[in-house]
């Protein structure tokens, strides 16, 4: 039934519920999307069926006509015995009777036939997913894979391609008539399918006006792409399909959106697609000029030039990774009786810090754990060895040693305070895990939970940032490393890295030893001089991105210039117990909200 929105009574859909087609899944049916539409096989099928939903059955009749540059290449033709008795208004409506499906075969037995005949083509039909959703629920009934081929939709094309001055409809007979096609639709299968052809032609034809000339395109033209969409897409054209970023520039050369992609082409090109709805991206598309690509050796230097640009021009359009200055820091004071201070950075004569953290929050999250574990004191104010200052409260409660009144040696203070800190962020965090571990538990025997959830929260700020830290160290603390991974289409890809930075990359050509490569990546390949602190000369999510890549098990270290090695009692003993408070506290946030 091709006209089934016109002459198919309300009762005969009532179960039914279109879904959207895959059509342009960069897999389906091994049909590249570049393939010219003068040199793509079609299909164009249609269906009878008894009008009820697609539930593996239904199908009265199939007919399919072979298609190529306008030339037919064959037919498929059957009736289909649906199993089950036809409705009076069906046989109406088709000419299709009972007495006529009796001797037709099944849809299992028709179904290996069909299949193979629209092997490598692009399967077309006149409201697409009504046909498609019955073939693909009798397939799944009778044990066949469908082969889930590109579909074009002829409805959803005429949709694109015809005004309402046109046509004032985008039904099969309404097109067949503006069309004048040679065979007039008739409510049944093959003479629906060949009206269906020509109708196919017809708006192929119409389709070069709109600089749509291969089938990808015009499968996505068809698709509820914005105005936007479709008159930038040009900006897709000529890109590189090879790993790499892209930049989205404005008519001032301005960078609007950086993004990476192991196929800078297809990404590309899904920017201008249905798929992409975030209005975000719809904006920037409407201000773009042009799309500049770079291409990168292999996936790790293309997310490390992505982090890069976003964090040198910070493109109003990205979310993330811009302003890596913006890191905090917390450390200890100089000075007598030492206090936390969160600072933006560090200098190469601090002993004491822990970072670095995304925010202030986070920073003084972490801090708060520390004050409830070590005998820190919080006031702000400069204290002299000399001369004493008033105490504050948490002096009489007895949260602060009360270093301002001089309760307290300096050298006393030092031990039962700032070594607890030191220790905890440079090798063992240990006993800062103990006392707040202590905490929740007395907290907890007191039904105190709302408290108990608070220190909980700090307990994991504490642990997120000293294992982040003491990962960041135990490789920016390497002056060069050489890793080597398996590349897909064989060969190695390559990375030298100095002090956490990514100073070169490159990829050797399958057969051929990658000591050469690695050897002229070295000659070419960025001076890193050291730094102070864990991230002394990137940031800390380029270094992050680096550990990813090295630490995945195809990954193979080639050359060290020192031993790669974290603190046997360090702080990443405790990745159980981070992972443990982070799953309470979601459980709780997701608890809260419902």
């Amino acid at each position: 039934m091709s006209d089934r929105d016109a002459s198919v009574p309300p009762m005969a859909q009532t179960e039914y519920v279109q879904e959207p087609l895959a059509g342009f899944d960069p897999g389906a049916g091994g049909i590249d999307p570049a393939l010219p539409l003068h040199a793509t096989t079609f299909v164009v099928v249609d269906l009878e069926t008894t009008g009820g939903a697609p539930d593996g059955g239904g199908i009265t009749e199939i007919g399919a006509v072979k298609v190529r540059g306008g030339e037919e290449l064959g037919v498929l033709a059957t009736l289909v015995n649906p199993g089950v008795p036809i409705p009076p208004f069906i046989t109406v409506l088709t000419g299709i009777t009972q007495a006529m499906l009796v001797p037709a075969p099944p849809i299992e037995q028709v179904l290996p036939s069909f299949l193979e005949f629209i092997s490598d083509a692009v399967l077309v039909a006149h409201n697409a997913p009504y046909d498609v959703g019955f073939l693909k629920a009798a397939c799944a009934a009778h044990g066949y894979r469908w082969p889930n081929p590109r579909v074009l939709d002829t409805a959803a094309l005429a949709r694109r391609v015809l005004t309402r001055d046109e046509v004032p409809n985008r039904k099969l007979g309404t097109l067949a008539a503006y069309f004048r096609t040679a065979t007039q639709p008739t409510h049944r299968a093959l003479d629906d399918a060949k009206a269906t052809v020509d109708v196919l032609h017809g708006l192929i034809a119409r389709l070069g006006g709109h600089r749509v000339d291969t089938i990808g395109d015009a499968i996505e033209f068809a698709r509820a792409v914005t105005p936007t969409q479709r008159r930038k897409r040009h900006l897709a054209e000529g890109l590189p399909k090879a790993p790499g970023v892209y930049i989205f520039r404005a008519a001032d050369d301005r960078p609007l959106y950086v993004g990476t992609s192991g196929d800078i082409a297809t990404r590309v090109r899904s920017y201008f697609t249905a798929a992409e709805k975030r209005a975000r991206i719809s904006e920037m598309l409407a201000a773009a000029e042009r799309v500049e690509a770079v291409e990168c050796a292999h996936s790790l230097e293309a997310e490390v030039r992505e982090l890069r640009l976003i964090g040198a021009h910070a493109p109003p359009y990205n979310r993330r990774s811009k302003f890596p200055e913006r890191a905090v820091w917390l450390k200890l004071t100089d000075g007598p009786y030492p206090r936390l201070s969160v600072v933006r950075g560090i200098s190469p004569g601090d002993t004491g810090y822990l970072g670095p953290f995304s925010s202030r929050r986070t920073a003084e999250l972490a801090a708060a754990g520390f004050h409830d574990a070590v005998p820190l004191r919080q006031c702000t104010h400069r204290l002299s060895l000399r001369t004493v200052t008033p105490a504050c409260a948490l002096a009489e409660l007895g949260r602060c040693p009360a270093p301002c009144e001089h309760r307290i040696t300096p050298e006393e203070y030092d031990a039962r305070a700032v070594e607890p800190f030191r220790t905890a962020t440079a090798s063992d965090p240990q006993p800062v895990v103990d006392a707040l571990l202590a905490r929740i538990e007395v907290l907890s025997r007191d039904q105190r939970y709302e408290e108990a959830a608070v220190v909980r929260s700090r307990l994991t700020a504490v642990l997120r940032a000293t294992v982040r830290m003491q990962r960041l160290a135990a490789l920016t603390g390497i002056a060069e490393l050489a890793a080597a991974r398996p590349a897909a289409r064989g060969g190695w890809e390559l990375a030298l890295v100095r002090h956490g930075r990514l100073a070169g990359a490159g990829v050797s050509p399958p057969g051929v030893h990658p000591r050469p490569t690695i050897a002229a990546i070295r000659a070419t390949a960025e001076t890193v001089p050291p730094g102070h602190g864990p991230i002394p000369r990137a940031s800390a999510e380029e270094t992050e991105r680096i550990l990813s890549w090295l630490e995945r098990p195809e990954t193979r270290l080639v050359e060290m210039s020192s031993g790669w090695a974290s603190p046997v009692t360090g702080a990443a003993r405790f990745r159980d117990l981070l992972s443990k408070a982070e799953n309470a506290a979601s459980h709780q946030l997701s608890t809260e909200r419902s």
